[in-house]
């Protein structure tokens, strides 16, 4: 039986993509190599392969090497990046994009605000909103729910609100991003409210609903009310509530220093405590210098994870914040003694739509000098603030 051109070409496109996801990438690439005239389909297939396992400059090599692509090829490198939390490079593929004149269609933006979202780039998300109206008009419900988490992660819950006030054809995703936004902007009640307004106009909560009403209780510290929506949801419904949820509650009541409480729930878990819930109760310790607490904590994580730093570094804050320094000094030698580093800090900030890159004691700035000019200044106005504050006070 004689096959064509376009079912050979299927069929070669169907082996590789076996070999993409059940494989390795060498056997990935053999059949790439062995396929006739590859096609666009082929790339793209071999591209999200790369990605999917981590090999990101073998991905954009053979990208760049495409001898055509479309909007499905740039799909593939933007959201691969983007979902492996390369956030800065798939914002930067999608406006390369832009400039060599594809044009984008709903699967494209969601991923790109996804992106912009997790480096806080409102200025550039504002932009690809923007164009996702000029682009599509009247866009999914797909890239009106991304716009809704868009906005709430960079803080403009107004924004947010006014994508889902427009919003045609809601659904239960785009109530759960609103909430999960009030939640991460730290509204508690705003997020108790909607959630009730949610069951009320027909949506029926979920797991992620709940997490993040949970949520939301636990960054202002309900714990009564955060409990008792905990205990609606396992009675309304046993199987919805995970893992994830029965932390969120140890976390709630070891930041509000209520650790009989976190105790008792642990003891009561229906299965065993992971990694998670023992730094969610050691965070609560560091919080109110629970050492004794805390250090049984820090036994259970190292015990889990031998190589888990945070809980060494959490102790070592809470001991130095009651002055402590004899502990502090032994959990920093046994840092080093076991050869852990602690990973910098990074934070970033926005200024006329380009992200400026901080990683703790960076020096690689352009602006370097002038940036620890202006720090030393606040310093010295922060003494000599605090110097004043204790001569009222002698005086007074």
């Amino acid at each position: 039986m004689k096959m064509g051109l376009h079912s050979i070409v299927f069929v070669g496109s169907a082996v590789l993509d076996a070999y993409a996801k059940l494989s390795t990438l060498d056997e990935a690439r053999r059949a790439f190599e062995d396929t006739r005239e590859p096609n666009v389909v082929s790339y793209t297939t071999l591209i999200s392969g790369y990605l999917k396992k981590g090999s990101f400059g073998d991905a954009l090599a053979l990208f760049e090497n495409m001898p055509e692509k479309n909007v499905v090829s740039w799909n593939a490198v933007i959201c691969g990046h983007s979902q492996a939390g390369h956030s800065e490079e798939a914002v930067n593929l999608f406006i390369r994009m832009l400039r060599e004149g594809f044009m984008p269609n709903e699967s494209t933006f969601p991923c790109a605000l996804t992106a912009s979202a997790n480096i806080a780039a409102l200025g550039i998300g504002r932009s690809f909103h923007g164009f996702a109206i000029k682009c599509l008009g009247k866009f999914g419900v797909f890239v009106a729910n991304s716009l809704i988490s868009f906005y709430a992660k960079c803080g403009s819950m107004e924004d947010s609100l006014l994508v889902f006030d427009k919003q045609v054809g809601k659904n239960r995703v785009s109530c759960n991003a609103v909430i999960c936004g009030f939640a991460q902007n730290g509204e508690a009640k705003e997020a108790i409210n909607f959630f009730e307004t949610m069951r009320t106009t027909g949506f029926e909560p979920n797991g992620v609903s709940y997490l993040g009403l949970l949520w939301a209780c636990n960054h202002a510290g309900l714990v009564d009310e955060g409990y008792s929506y905990f205990n609606k949801g396992r009675l309304e419904n046993p199987t919805m509530l995970k893992s994830e949820h029965y932390a969120c509650m140890v976390d709630l009541f070891s930041r509000c220093g209520r650790f009989k409480e976190a105790e008792d729930f642990l003891k009561d878990l229906p299965f065993d405590p992971g990694i998670g819930f023992w730094k969610a109760l050691l965070g609560g310790c560091q919080i109110h210098s629970n050492f004794e607490l805390g250090e049984l904590a820090a036994q259970r994580i190292l015990a889990l994870d031998p190589k888990d730093v945070s809980s060494y570094v959490m102790m070592s804050n809470a001991h130095s914040v009651a002055g402590r320094w004899q502990s502090v000094s032994t959990l920093r030698k046994d840092m080093r003694e076991k050869g852990m580093m602690r990973v910098p800090g990074c934070s970033w900030i926005e200024i006329k739509n380009k992200n400026h890159v901080f990683v703790t004691g960076d020096r690689n700035h352009i602006q370097e000098v002038d940036i620890y000019m202006v720090l030393r200044i606040f310093i010295e106005h922060l003494k000599e603030m605090e110097a004043l504050s204790l001569e009222n006070e002698f005086l007074s």
